[in-house]
C-alpha cells in the first residue's frame, strides 16, 4: 500500500475566511492590480480593504434598516439609505459628495400628513351622509304630496353649501399638515418659545407648490431673479410674479444690506414672497449682517401675522457665503430672535434643502441646538 491512501484530502480555504471577512479579498487584491495604485501591493493591503468596506456596508444597512423599521417598512429603499447617512455626522462626511440614486423620490406618504388627512376623510363622510338624503326618500314615497318639487329646491343649495365649506377645510387643513407633497422632513426641533424647526428636502423645481405662508427670497440690491432660487420661483410664478416684482422694484427701490421687503405671491402656493439683501462674504461685519436679514425677515412676516415661513439656502455663487457659515449664523439668529420676543405669529419655521452637503451641515447645526 502506498503511502498516499492514509493521507486525507485537505480543503482549500479562502483568503477571505482565513482573514475572517466576508467580503472577497482576492478580488480586491485584482482590483488594486488593476488601478496601479502602487507597484507593489503589501499581502495584507486588500484583507484591510474588505474589512473597511464590510464594516462601512454593514453600519449603512443597519442604520437605513432603523429607518424602515421607524417607517414601517419591510424592505430597504434608497429613501432609508439617504437618511441613514444624512443622519449621522461621521457618514455624511465620508459621503458627502456621493449621490444615491433614487435617493430623493419621496416613495410614500409623511406620516404626519397621513395622520392629519385621516382626520379630514372623516369629516367629509360625516358631511357627504347627511339627514337630508332621508327626507328626499320620504318625498319620493310621497308622490301625491306634490312637496317633490320644493324639497328638490330646497336641497341643492344645502349641498352646495357643503361642498364649498369641505374645499375650504381641506385647504385650511393641507396649509397647515406641512409643506406638501413632493417635500420630504428629515428632522424637527422645537425652540423653548413654542416655534418648530424642519428641515425638509425637495428638488428646487418644487419650491412653487411648498404650501407654506411665506417663502424667503435671497437676491441683490435690485432684487433681480438671476439666482436659482429666483429663476426656480419665477418659473412657477409666471408672468404675474414678474409684474409684482417690478412694481416692488418702482415702489421700494434698490433695498439696503440685510433689508427685507414682502410682496404677495401669485402662482405660487405661499402667500408671500420676502425679498432680502444678503451681504456679500468678506465684508465689514458680514456675519452679523447676516444675522439682522434674517432678523428682519422674520420680522416681516411676524408683521404679516404669518404662522409658517420657509428659508431656502443661502447662494454660495456670487455673494461666496459658505455653507457651514450661512447655517450657523441662520440658526442663531432665529433662536435669538425668538428668544427675544414674548409672543410671535409663526409657528412653523421650515429650511429647504437641495443637496446632500446642505443638509449634512443643517443636521449638524441643528443637533448642537440640542446641546445648548
Amino acid at each position: 500500500m502506498s503511502g498516499r491512501s492514509g493521507k486525507k484530502k485537505m480543503s482549500k480555504l479562502s483568503r477571505s475566511s482565513r482573514a475572517g471577512v466576508i467580503f472577497p479579498v482576492g478580488r480586491m487584491m485584482r482590483y488594486l492590480k488593476k488601478g496601479t495604485y502602487k507597484y507593489r501591493i503589501g499581502v495584507g493591503a486588500p484583507v484591510y480593504m474588505a474589512a473597511v468596506i464590510e464594516y462601512l456596508a454593514a453600519e449603512i444597512l443597519e442604520l437605513a434598516g432603523n429607518a424602515a423599521r421607524d417607517n414601517k417598512k419591510g424592505r430597504i429603499a434608497p429613501r432609508h439609505i439617504l437618511l441613514a447617512v444624512a443622519n449621522d455626522e461621521e457618514l455624511n462626511q465620508l459621503l458627502k459628495g456621493v449621490t444615491i440614486a433614487s435617493g430623493g423620490v419621496l416613495p410614500r406618504i409623511q406620516p404626519e400628513l397621513l395622520a392629519k388627512k385621516r382626520g379630514a376623510k372623516g369629516k367629509s363622510e360625516t358631511i357627504l351622509s347627511p339627514a337630508p338624503e332621508k327626507k328626499g326618500r320620504k318625498t319620493m314615497v310621497n308622490k301625491k304630496s306634490g312637496k317633490k318639487a320644493k324639497s328638490t329646491k330646497a336641497r341643492t343649495p344645502k349641498k352646495n353649501k357643503q361642498k364649498d365649506n369641505e374645499k375650504e377645510g381641506a385647504s385650511n387643513s393641507t396649509s397647515e399638515d406641512g409643506p406638501g407633497d413632493g417635500f420630504t422632513i428629515l428632522s424637527s426641533k422645537s425652540l423653548v418659545p413654542g416655534q418648530k424647526l424642519s428641515l425638509t428636502q425637495s428638488d428646487i423645481s418644487h419650491i412653487g407648490s411648498m404650501k407654506v405662508e411665506g417663502i424667503v427670497h435671497p437676491t441683490t440690491a435690485e432684487i433681480d431673479l438671476k439666482e436659482e432660487i429666483g429663476k426656480a420661483l419665477e418659473k412657477a410664478g409666471g408672468k404675474e410674479f414678474l409684474e409684482m416684482v417690478k412694481e416692488l422694484r418702482k415702489s421700494q427701490g434698490p433695498l439696503e444690506v440685510a433689508e427685507a421687503a414682502l410682496t404677495q405671491s401669485s402662482g405660487l402656493a405661499a402667500k408671500f414672497v420676502i425679498h432680502c439683501h444678503i451681504p456679500q462674504w468678506g465684508s465689514d461685519k458680514c456675519e452679523e449682517q447676516l444675522e439682522e436679514t434674517v432678523k428682519n425677515c422674520l420680522t416681516a412676516a411676524e408683521d404679516k401675522k404669518l404662522k409658517s415661513v420657509a428659508f431656502p439656502p443661502f447662494p454660495s455663487g456670487r455673494n461666496c457665503f459658505p455653507k457651514q457659515t450661512a447655517a450657523q449664523v441662520t440658526l442663531r439668529a432665529i433662536s435669538t430672535h425668538f428668544d427675544g420676543t414674548s409672543s410671535s405669529s409663526l409657528k412653523n419655521i421650515y429650511f429647504l434643502l437641495f443637496d446632500s452637503e446642505s443638509i449634512g451641515i443643517y443636521v449638524q447645526e441643528m443637533a448642537k441646538l440640542d446641546t445648548k
